[in-house]
């Protein structure tokens, strides 16, 4: 990495890396035979969940950081973010690394966990300020506080310091991957620091990889913004995959990805996300947060002989999962594979109704939720039934005897505006 060929942006990235081991050391790059065997390939696991944070951004917030106090000639230089999440941890592993201080500005709305982890790698040399029920409103109150104050704000992912730390990632890949080159690459995509990055690097050191890109189905900022030409402010996003759910991608970001096809760029379902996540979990015993498992998932969505005997990197990009959110991943994996349902039922009000009803399930099927809702009229009521069975065909044939009775239902299980108000 050191000839007179070597473009100023990767001696960058290569300072950055050689820098990055003064606190945690390369994480591996893992071929993993489970999926290796399903898709008849070689699926390599790049484990970005196994930093001291759980995730890469320290990589971008240590590089920085590095660069702001190497830049200034003030010892009394304080830093300032706004996060609820990766970059939050990832700052305050800086701080207490580089002993600055530092000021996160996090939602009200936070759970107490991530403000105890945060707090954890901080240490004294943090202060967590929660402020408002948005990150928008804590975005808003950093930058003010950084101009009040003479801080360096330090962005999640829109910065060139920031994007030459990410970019240390595929720095590694190359350096492990020594049987052969990455056919394709799938990255993981939130505001676009990781993506930008690697973009670059493979552009110098590997021209020939393929990128695939992931977004959340609730969050397409990029696919968006590609197909349009410039960048899209979404107007809502779903909020689930908490990593990697962005409103508008990075400008830089976008600068270094906006000649990427809009093709190139998966959206995943966030149920369908969800089987991945479990599945790792059971089979592999590897806990990975919804955006750490994008590009695993993103498997599911590529023709099988587009990747049968080829080198697939996929980027685990955090691990950070809350495992108060379980119950609700399990209901969507669940969902997402025929194997859930809920429906609203409207039954007669007379004796013996709920009876018939409960006569028509078969051996596998499971009521996991029963609530009467109200009257819709004189002579009849609603109720909620959730319903759990063995396999799909169980459901149909559920199904299929509901209306050879004449039932009157309506199956909301991926109807989010109902699902949201009363599930």
């Amino acid at each position: 990495m050191n000839g007179e060929n070597t473009s100023p942006m990767l001696r960058g990235v290569a300072e950055a890396h050689e820098a990055l081991r003064e606190i945690m050391e390369q994480t591996p790059l893992t071929r993993n035979a489970f999926l290796s065997e399903r898709y008849d390939a070689e699926i390599y696991l790049k484990r970005e969940d196994l930093t001291p944070v759980r995730s890469y951004k320290i990589r971008g917030a240590f590089n920085f950081f590095r660069k702001a106090i190497r830049d200034s000639d003030s010892p009394s230089l304080r830093f300032v973010c706004a996060s609820a999440g990766n970059h939050a941890q990832g700052f305050a592993f800086a701080c207490s690394h580089f002993q600055k201080k530092g000021v996160i500005f996090m939602p009200v709305t936070t759970p107490q966990q991530k403000i105890m982890k945060t707090e954890s790698f901080g240490g004294d040399f943090i202060e967590v300020r929660l402020i408002g029920d948005t990150f928008d409103a804590c975005y808003a109150a950093a930058h003010d506080y950084a101009a009040e104050n003479d801080a360096k704000m330090v962005p999640p992912f829109d910065h060139a310091d920031v994007i030459e730390g990410q970019a240390t990632v595929g720095l590694e890949i190359l350096e492990e991957l020594t049987d052969g080159p990455v056919d394709v690459m799938i990255v993981p995509v939130g505001g676009g620091g990781l993506s930008a990055g690697l973009v670059q690097v493979f552009a110098e050191q590997s021209p020939s990889t393929e990128f695939i890109f992931v977004e959340p189905e609730g969050a397409p900022s990029l696919k968006e913004s590609l197909k349009a030409g410039e960048r899209i402010n979404l107007q809502m996003i779903n909020n689930f995959v908490d990593g990697a759910a962005v409103g508008k991608i990075g400008a830089l970001n976008f600068s270094h990805l906006k000649d990427q096809s809009a093709d190139s760029v998966i959206l995943a379902n966030e149920d369908s996300l969800c089987e991945t996540i479990i599945e790792m979990l059971n089979v592999e015993g590897t806990v990975l947060e919804p955006a750490g498992a994008l590009s695993i998932e993103a498997l599911r969505h590529i023709p099988q002989d587009e990747i049968k005997g080829k080198t697939f990197v996929c980027v685990n990009s955090g691990g950070n999962f809350d495992f108060e959110r379980l119950p609700e991943v399990k209901e969507r994996a669940l969902k997402s594979a025929g194997l859930k349902k809920f429906f609203i039922l409207r039954l007669p009000q007379r004796p013996g109704a709920l009876r018939d009803f409960l006569d028509i399930l078969g051996p596998h099927d499971d009521i996991t939720r029963f609530e009467y809702l109200k009257k819709s009229a004189r002579n009849f009521g609603s109720v909620l039934i959730g319903i759990e069975s063995s396999s799909a065909d169980e459901f149909l044939a559920l199904l299929h005897r509901m209306d050879g009775l004449g039932f009157t239902y309506q199956d909301i299980t991926h109807d989010e505006n109902i699902a949201n108000f009363i599930l």
